[in-house]
């Protein structure tokens, strides 16, 4: 019987000190208590409210690895536009020479251009196209246009003019409609109609890519058809597909407003339009090499 006591008094010692240890460790976590308050005054967070006392801590400081932002470096992410802002009424310009290339054709060297511009604002703009080849001392090919463009969805724009061909054979004017834009996938594409005299109708279809093989070195396939839906024996035109080139250039880039560049382009006449070139004794097609300058401004 004593030695039954003497377990039950040791035993409620030991959970005596064990609470009392227990009690002492939750009190050195307790914050701090303002001077002059005591338990009866403080008052307690109301039920659901959120504690933002641990939400001010000063943030932590930065990996050494990682750099400290400078002015310099906003200034750099977010350039000065020249006071550029959307949809202004700023009267801005553009002129690109795509093409300014010497061909190496079969018999004889030629001379190619394909110069494109425009000048306006942001939704309306006039724009103006030349392009042509020369081969020998024979004018191949030559026209020129302007047009009236106004955007009407987002790379896209509707356009309206005129046409001027100045070769081969006489001379002759067409009325002109038209989109431009950027494709999905980044293809830029033209696609024109055009009406002449007589109830002359034409149309072209034009598109080209750009690969970027490295921050410098750009490869660009293109594609260009023409389709006549009349008969145009005057000019070497006969109805249906006309013509198809195909071909790319690769440029490098000195700068981004200056490039050199070679390729390789396919030109083919088809049906009753080759027909017309065997009888002249014309060649209906081939491949050349081209080298040139493409620059803009």
């Amino acid at each position: 019987m004593r030695r039954f006591i003497l377990v039950a008094f040791m035993t409620v010692a030991l959970l005596a000190g064990s609470a009392q240890k227990a009690v002492a460790q939750h009190e050195r976590h307790q914050p701090a208590k303002p001077a002059g308050t005591d338990q009866k005054t403080e008052q307690k967070p109301a039920q659901g409210a959120v504690d933002h006392s641990q939400h001010h801590k000063p943030s932590a400081e930065l990996p050494p690895f990682i750099p400290t932002l400078t002015d310099e470096d906003r200034k750099a992410a977010f350039p000065d536009l020249q006071g550029h802002a959307v949809h202004d009424r700023a009267l801005n310009y553009f002129v690109l020479f795509d093409q300014l290339e010497w061909e190496a054709i079969p018999g004889e060297d030629g001379f190619g251009w394909d110069t494109k511009g425009w000048v306006g604002r942001d939704r309306d703009r006039l724009w103006l196209r030349t392009e042509g080849q020369r081969a020998g001392d024979s004018l191949n090919d030559a026209q020129s246009h302007v047009f009236y463009g106004h955007q009407f969805a987002r790379w896209w724009d509707v356009l309206v003019g005129v046409r001027q061909d100045f070769a081969p054979g006489p001379a002759q004017t067409w009325m002109a409609v038209g989109v431009q834009g950027l494709a999905p996938y980044w293809f830029n594409v033209e696609a024109t109609a055009y009406v002449g005299a007589n109830g002359r109708n034409h149309y072209r279809f034009e598109t080209e890519y750009e690969v970027l093989l490295t921050n410098r070195v750009v490869l660009q396939p293109m594609a260009e058809l023409e389709i006549y839906g009349k008969p145009d024996l005057e000019h070497d035109r006969d109805r249906g597909l006309a013509t198809l080139d195909f071909g790319f250039r690769l440029r490098y880039l000195i700068r981004k407003e200056l490039a050199p560049y070679v390729g390789v382009v396919w030109h083919q006449k088809h049906f009753g339009t080759a027909d017309i070139a065997r009888t002249n004794g014309e060649r209906t097609g081939g491949a050349h090499f081209v080298a040139g300058l493409r620059f803009w401004l």
